[in-house]
């Protein structure tokens, strides 16, 4: 069996407070290091889980992972630092904040054949998980990620919320998308001028598969669903409640007063393939890709599609009408 990971984790935040239990609890790791430049905050939670807290990044020796749960603009100096000292990388979402660094990054983790994950945790999710093992042939997919407006979040839902359904739908089907049309749009008076609020995707596959994801943050509730509609079955999963409904259709009859119609469907509720909680299913399968139980090279191509996708959406601008 192999030795607990001595692990780093940057970033004392929201995510970062999940990171930090997730990995203190693990039977196969330790946090070894919190880094954050906020004494008071970081020193308290490195406390908390039996940490030793730094203000910047230190030397990696005798540190086997770092998880990086950072603000999104200080990405790629600390992945590109982390890595070209040959240590192991799990990153929150988005890589870094452009396309361009997330390939430099990526590549440079390919150069160094080096373990690297991004942190898109829906692929962990119960229902999710539940889903792909249970599904046969996906032709049409449809997401809605929607949620109300939280000030703090300065970027747009592209990147915020679309990115999530828009890797699904690729693992789902099994390959990147030929191409992507995309409607942004901009409505609430405190987001930046290039943040959109509202994005709207459609994905096409080969072989002709479709995906429409929707995201938006002017909601008045959050929406975390998603359906897969095979040729005899549709698979609806709700992403908040965890649960997964399949449907399969037998029959419409007339009704005989003429009035309407019978319809019957078969409904079944499949057990879940797992109950833990997803940020726990992820780090262990970062554990597995260091651990070489995973391969590493496929593991990093994989957060790509997704990357490039939600560039092309954001690049989109809306066309000056003639």
């Amino acid at each position: 069996m192999s030795a607990r990971k001595r692990v780093a984790l940057v970033g004392a935040g929201t995510m970062g407070g999940h990171h930090a239990r997730v990995i203190a609890q693990s039977p196969d790791a330790e946090l070894a290091l919190l880094i954050d430049p906020r004494e008071a905050v970081g020193a308290a939670m490195a406390e908390r889980f039996g940490a030793t807290w730094r203000p910047e990044l230190p030397e990696l020796s005798g540190i086997d992972a770092v998880v990086v749960a950072a603000a999104t603009e200080a990405h790629y100096d600390i992945a590109t630092t982390v890595l070209r000292q040959d240590v192991a990388l799990l990153v929150e979402k988005p890589v870094a904040d452009s396309l361009g660094r997330t390939e430099e990054i990526i590549s440079l983790a390919d150069e160094r054949d080096l373990p690297f994950m991004c942190g898109l945790l829906e692929r962990y999710n119960p229902a999710i998980m539940t889903a792909r093992d249970i599904m046969t042939d996906p032709l049409h997919i449809t997401a809605a990620r929607h949620s109300p407006y939280a000030p703090r979040i300065r970027t747009g839902v592209a990147w915020d919320l679309l990115v999530h359904d828009v890797d699904l739908a690729i693992g789902l089907v099994g390959a990147p998308p030929l191409g992507a049309e995309a409607r942004l749009g901009h409505f609430h008076p405190e987001s930046l001028a290039d943040a959109e609020d509202v994005a709207e995707t459609i994905l096409e596959f080969p072989g002709g598969a479709l995906a429409h994801i929707s995201a938006s943050r002017i909601g008045q509730r959050k929406i975390r669903q998603l359906s897969i509609y095979e040729r005899e079955r549709l698979i609806e999963v709700d992403l908040l409640r965890r649960d997964v409904t399949v449907y399969h259709h037998v029959s419409e009859n007339s009704v005989d007063e003429g009035l309407g119609y019978r319809q019957q469907t078969v409904i079944e509720i499949p057990e879940l393939v797992s109950s833990q909680e997803p940020l726990t299913t992820q780090f262990a399968r970062f554990l597995d890709v260091i651990d070489g139980r995973v391969d590493a090279a496929r593991e990093r191509a994989s957060f790509l599609p997704a990357h490039r996708v939600i560039d092309q959406v954001i690049a989109r601008r809306p066309s000056p009408v003639a």
